[in-house]
């Protein structure tokens, strides 16, 4: 493993806080505007047509995916995943170059 310097670790920590902080503002902001257009879409149509909810839709997707690129999360392609690519890469790599040495 990489040792890494106390100011690296401290510049790591900084934009990890930085994007946590970005998601929440963005969390914020969905829940305020969405909530807005909830209202004025009651008070124009009185739930006639919900059209609130394709801003809802398609903001709260957004929302979903910063929140998995802020917290790591990624049900597909997560850290096990990662290594086992990685040593099938390698083992593949090793078997190629294998078969092209001269003996």
């Amino acid at each position: 493993m990489e040792k890494f310097s106390e100011e690296d670790r401290y510049l790591r920590a900084k934009q990890k806080v930085e994007q946590i902080k970005g998601f929440y503002g963005n969390l914020t902001s969905y829940i305020v505007v969405i909530t807005f257009l909830a209202i004025l879409n009651y008070y124009t149509n009185e739930w006639r047509y919900p059209w609130f909810l394709w801003a809802a839709g398609g903001w709260g997707l957004g929302v979903f995916f910063h929140a998995a690129r802020t917290f790591n999360w990624n049900p597909f392609f997560n850290k096990d995943w990662e290594q086992r690519k990685i040593q099938e890469f390698m083992n593949e790599e090793e078997k190629g170059a294998e078969g092209t040495r001269w003996e």
